[in-house]
């Protein structure tokens, strides 16, 4: 039997977008009080919906929730003027610090160094003040240095469900990663 959920897939829809977070099933199903079966049936049913090649939105599954984003041909056009405004631009140095951080994780101020030859510090601290890394853990050794990783505002700064989604790098870019000895 055909179930029509026309209003509770229109409840959900405008909880994703009036929520500036991404969203999981629970969340939603808390804030709408529809139960989780309902809400799953909700997403499926508006994923069908903004796959339309009229819709200028997609539902993506974003650090394990969900959210409405612009569709990636549409975004290259709009980040200039819609970016994330209060996550401004990396420069190349932190970017560079950061994909480190990413690909490496968890990695130490040294490791970092004796990869980009050059000290992480400052890159480090306003990486940590933007919330896209944070400490992990201690590495086993002399001085127990701090180790870095990724945090889920990096997720959402990158539009990553997860780590696993980061581009794979080639022989050549995974020869630059690796520590010098």
């Amino acid at each position: 039997m055909e179930v029509n959920l026309d209003k509770e897939v229109g409840f959900v829809e405008s909880v994703l977008f009036l929520d500036s977070e991404p969203l999981t099933v629970e969340a939603i199903a808390k804030i709408t009080e529809l139960s989780e079966d309902v809400v799953e049936r909700c997403i499926e049913a508006l994923k069908e919906k903004y796959t339309q090649e009229t819709s200028g939105v997609e539902l993506s599954l974003i650090t394990g929730g969900w959210t409405l984003t612009p569709k990636k041909e549409y975004w290259e056009n709009l980040k200039e003027r819609y970016g994330n405004k209060n996550a401004g631009r990396l420069s190349r140095s932190a970017m560079e610090v950061l994909s480190i951080i990413a690909y490496k994780q968890p990695v130490t101020r040294a490791e970092i160094e004796s990869i980009r030859g050059v000290p992480p510090d400052n890159m480090i601290r306003l990486l940590v003040e933007r919330q896209l890394i944070k400490e992990v853990g201690r590495k086993e050794g002399p001085g127990r240095p701090v180790q870095f990783g990724t945090t889920k505002e990096f997720l959402k700064f990158f539009g990553l469900n997860s780590i696993s989604e980061l581009p794979r790098l080639d022989e050549k870019e995974n020869e630059r990663f690796e520590l010098a000895r």
